[in-house]
């Protein structure tokens, strides 16, 4: 991986967002040429702003709902590799702000993929959606690439149509079988629950549980019950990383749908994540079970990811509690006003050897 990437032109959307941030420092690190596109961090403190990646990569301040400038910016980063996270991700936020959603999430995957159209030597592009874009009937199974979209939420139904766009680009514009005429193979990838330090969104439980540890107060758990595939941030873009090589080099063989979910042991309810965070912070006051009524969310949801291990030799190297650990172990190196860029990068060098 660290040799392919050197030097290579990625322009990546959603950089100054968690898990954008956490991709800009590994990407930096393996030598790629990195442009961003993006709103301004959207909390405070943000990884990006933290890791001071405005420093290290190109940056560039932009909606993906505004198709011209965006095409501007991609045009002007001539990019080999595209990889698409921008995206408005919280289930909470979509019953606030539903049109929001929907325009971030559909139409910006329109814009970028129209942006990508008008483009040059765009050999891969990785569309990231979510594991909640599939049709949740509760049937207790892992869901597979190839199972109805779906979505109860406007969330999850906008990444539902985000992976339909991509499908509708693939057939029509970058389909496989002409791939010697257009020269791009476009992928969309869907991962679980992505956990890791530098999370600070709202209604999100591990940021809710640091905010409230670090604060001292009690936190409030909704649906302690609720199972979901936790994984470490990197776990998936470890994930993106492969599949887009894969893209660049064999083109139209890796042109497809893939889930990048953890092992099945790592399927766990909300409230063995929360005793779990609280055992490594015995003196903060814990947490209490909110009985009010909330929007509804899924209440079992996991990935098969027989496709990636099996294709593109892709495997969860963490189990969950090792992504708690790490979590606190970021977050300790946060209180003690360490570099933390180079704690991201320690992390990622573990993650990868």
């Amino acid at each position: 991986m660290k040799g392919f990437w050197k030097n290579k032109r990625v322009f990546l959307t959603g950089h100054t967002g968690f898990k954008g941030a956490w991709l800009s420092v590994w990407l930096d690190s393996l030598g790629a040429k990195v442009t961003g596109y993006a709103l301004k961090p959207p909390t405070k403190p943000s990884l990006f702003g933290l890791c001071r990646l405005d420093r290290r990569m190109k940056s560039v301040t932009g909606d993906v709902r505004d198709a011209a400038k965006l095409k501007k910016a991609l045009l002007a980063a001539r990019p080999e590799i595209v990889l698409h996270m921008a995206a408005q991700p919280l289930v909470r936020e979509s019953y606030r702000d539903p049109a929001g959603t929907y325009t971030t999430n559909v139409i910006g995957t329109v814009n970028l993929l129209e942006a990508v159209r008008a483009a040059h030597g765009v050999k891969a592009v990785v569309n990231v959606t979510t594991d909640k874009c599939y049709e949740n009937n509760e049937h207790n199974r892992p869901f597979r690439e190839d199972e109805p979209m779906g979505g109860y939420d406007p969330y999850s139904s906008s990444k539902g149509c985000s992976e339909l766009v991509t499908a509708a680009y693939r057939s029509s514009f970058f389909n496989p079988k002409d791939f010697r005429k257009h020269g791009t193979a476009l992928a969309s990838a869907r991962a679980g629950n992505v956990i890791g330090g530098g999370d600070w969104a709202a209604d999100r439980l591990i940021p809710d549980i640091i905010r409230a540890a670090l604060k001292g107060e009690r936190v409030l758990i909704r649906s302690p019950r609720a199972i979901r595939p936790w994984q470490h941030v990197l776990e998936p873009l470890s994930g993106y990383l492969m599949l887009a090589e894969k893209l660049y080099k064999h083109g139209p063989r890796y042109a497809s749908a893939w889930n990048f979910g953890p092992d099945a042991g790592d399927a766990r309810d909300v409230e063995w994540i929360a005793e779990r965070m609280f055992s490594h912070w015995p003196e903060a006051p814990g947490y209490v079970i909110d009985k009010g009524r909330h929007p509804h969310e899924a209440h079992y949801l996991r990935l098969d990811s027989s496709k990636a291990r099996r294709e593109l030799g892709w495997k969860p190297r963490w189990h969950v509690g090792q992504a708690v650990d790490r979590i606190v172990e970021w977050t300790r190196a946060y209180q003690a006003g360490k570099n933390l860029r180079e704690v991201c990068l320690g992390q990622i060098r573990d993650y990868a050897d």
